[in-house]
């Protein structure tokens, strides 16, 4: 499943997007490290 793109923190879709990460095997951290860097990406993106 894609992760959500621009999907802000606190959001269903961030956490969606953690819960997909640690299915897949990732730990916690690094797949709180990835909904934030899938969120700043679509801000960047925006500008």
């Amino acid at each position: 499943m894609p992760l959500n793109k621009g999907a802000k923190p606190g959001s269903k879709g961030f956490g969606e997007n953690i819960a997909v990460e640690i299915k897949s095997g990732k730990k916690k951290s690094q797949a709180v490290a990835i909904a934030y860097s899938e969120a700043k990406a679509k801000k960047k993106k925006k500008k």
